[in-house]
């Protein structure tokens, strides 16, 4: 089926459309932004990029959808990378990955996507405890 037919199929209804306050997100697999439209819709594209946290906790996991894969084997239609060397390593892998051909016009999400995911898993700092000023601070 070609990806604009079935974009007019799902685009009012699938089950991972969320509609709030007049906004329409989608939580689907390869969306890179969570909108509802054609360009990042992970169902309706052939080529699509899905960028996740590692299981482990460190790093991203980095999936594609392959273009010649029969329809009776979907679990082979994604190939799988893991990346874990740190954020410019990761997001330099996935520049060259959208660079080379491979939906480019999506390069500017995935370096975001890959960005909020390996800040997300940055320990939190504990800040420091603010003394007050003044005489009435220092007394106890």
């Amino acid at each position: 089926m070609s990806a604009d037919l079935t974009w007019l199929l799902i685009k009012n209804n699938n089950s991972f459309l969320v509609k709030r306050s007049g906004v329409q997100f989608s939580s689907e697999a390869g969306n890179l932004l969570n909108k509802n439209s054609f360009k990042y819709s992970g169902l309706a594209n052939k080529k699509t990029i899905d960028i996740t946290a590692a299981p482990s906790g460190r790093g991203v996991v980095v999936a594609t959808r392959k273009t010649s894969v029969p329809a009776f084997k979907p679990s082979k239609g994604y190939s799988k990378v893991t990346l874990s060397k740190g954020v410019r390593k990761s997001a330099r892998s996935v520049a060259g990955l959208t660079r080379a051909g491979y939906r480019a016009d999506l390069r500017q999400a995935a370096l975001a996507r890959v960005s909020a995911v390996l800040n997300s898993q940055k320990p939190v700092k504990a800040s420091p405890k603010k003394s007050g000023k003044g005489i009435r601070a220092n007394k106890h």
